[in-house]
């Protein structure tokens, strides 16, 4: 087994065991914002596939296209000068684990439509990454007043182990719908599953529901 398909297996392993990581637990319910299945944790646990790219801010770009109007490829530069949006919401990991109260600045995905304008065609969202990563969502999900593209977590720029520069954030889905580094949005007409809903996890991945796998 080379070495990708061993840390996909390892994740997979660690989502069934609902692990996360190195965390420390708080408590374990009693909490209406905790979903069921869910810990707290204070800790924010790092789970990716095992290779964090190096994206440089003069590399960097995020090109948006497929069923819009208007299709962008912004440079860093172009993506600070959008109308800067900030949230704070909660983060749930499939794994089990759930983190509350982030700070998250960046660029409203509301901001993004009103820019490239989808097609009355586009009904889903496809999120690639510089990691070749992918997720889908229905667009109905991305349209949603707290939905961004972040580089800034609790007041500081995003490191790359948590998704940076830029990684999405939707906070009503598990994050593995939140893709890190993300490189290219793609509207579309059909949807198409990414990474991990080709491998068995939920289509619709919400938290609420503990819908965590196909």
């Amino acid at each position: 087994m080379d070495e990708s398909n061993r840390l996909t297996r390892t994740k997979e392993q660690w989502a069934k065991a609902r692990r996360g990581g190195e965390e420390r637990e708080v408590y374990y319910e009693g909490d209406d914002r905790l979903p069921p299945g869910q810990h707290l944790v204070e800790t924010f646990p790092v789970l990716d596939l095992g290779f964090k790219p190096e994206i440089p801010l003069t590399e960097w770009s995020l090109t948006v296209g497929g069923f819009v109007t208007a299709p962008v490829s912004w440079t860093w530069e172009q993506f600070l000068a959008q109308p800067q949006f900030k949230d704070v919401s909660d983060f749930h990991c499939v794994t089990s684990w759930s983190r509350y109260d982030n700070e998250w600045e960046g660029v409203s995905f509301k901001h993004l439509l009103t820019v490239v304008k989808p097609l009355s065609l586009a009904k889903f969202v496809l999120f690639k990454s510089y990691d070749d990563y992918t997720t889908n969502l229905p667009l109905e999900a991305c349209d949603d007043n707290d939905v961004l593209l972040t580089y800034r977590w609790n007041g500081k720029p995003l490191v790359k182990e948590h998704g940076g520069p830029v990684r999405v954030i939707v906070p009503k889905r598990y994050a593995w719908k939140g893709a890190k580094w993300i490189k290219e949005i793609t509207f579309s007409d059909k949807d198409e599953k990414g990474f991990w809903e080709v491998r068995g996890y939920s289509n619709t991945a919400l938290p609420w529901k503990n819908d965590r796998y196909g």
